[in-house]
């Protein structure tokens, strides 16, 4: 039985993650065929109705399951280490949710474009989502330690590593030689395109509403974390339990 709980809660992971790739990945190689027949808000609409259900699917299972599976290792006693996970996690989420972004573009509110940012956090990252991708996961497998975090941590990064390749695929075909001087002045590891002088950071460029949403966003979760965890158990002692067990 202990087994049979490893692989299952494993491959169900496994499973929705994919879903979910496809999904996303799928709709951003959709994107420039679909806003020509639908228009841009029409597509973002249908995009946001397809993802965000797959995505809350997918949080929720995973805190659900986080412990599934053999623990691996026990550093939750080590001193020190809530303040670690929780300043890498505040750092993923900078990546993450850079201020690139047009807040008003996600609910359609205003016209979703495709634009090449080359300012804030891409100076830092070309893909900042990949690299907040690795460091969410990094932190919480260091606090869980569970072989299911393993596991999910292993599909989140892949999937986030075929994105880099994409995304960079997509700009290229659609922009050619403007995403070619982006993609020789930037650098997707951090900081390594402005540690040879290739970019220099513009602090001025990290101080926008967006970037203090999500730190209003990090503190909001630390604060309520213990009771999402008790609150997720509850809910998924219904049918999303019996459907995804």
């Amino acid at each position: 039985m202990f087994q049979e709980n490893i692989h299952h809660s494993s491959f169900v992971m496994l499973g929705l993650l994919l879903a979910f790739a496809v999904i996303h990945s799928g709709g951003a190689a959709l994107r420039i065929r679909a806003e020509s027949l639908l228009g841009a808000r029409l597509w973002r609409l249908i995009f946001a109705f397809a993802s965000i259900p797959m995505a809350s699917i997918l949080i929720l299972y995973f805190i659900s399951h986080r412990y599934d599976g053999a623990r691996l290792w026990n550093l939750q006693g080590t001193p020190g280490m809530i303040t670690f996970v929780w300043i890498t996690t505040a750092i993923s989420f900078l990546f993450l949710y850079p201020a690139t972004y047009n807040l008003l573009e996600i609910p359609a509110l205003a016209r979703p474009e495709v634009r090449l940012y080359a300012q804030g956090i891409i100076r830092v990252s070309r893909h900042p989502q990949a690299i907040g991708q690795i460091l969410w996961c990094f932190s919480h497998a260091l606090w869980i330690g569970s072989s299911f975090i393993l596991v999910t941590s292993a599909g989140l990064i892949a999937h986030h590593l075929f994105a880099v390749w994409h995304g960079d695929r997509r700009l290229k075909a659609r922009f050619g030689e403007q995403f070619d001087e982006l993609k020789k002045n930037t650098s997707v590891i951090p900081f390594v395109a402005v540690l040879d002088g290739r970019q220099k950071l513009q602090w001025k460029e990290f101080f926008r509403p967006s970037q203090l949403g999500i730190c209003i966003a990090v503190a909001a979760f630390w604060w309520s974390h213990r009771f999402i965890s008790a609150g997720t158990e509850l809910f998924l002692s219904s049918k999303l339990t019996e459907l995804l067990a």
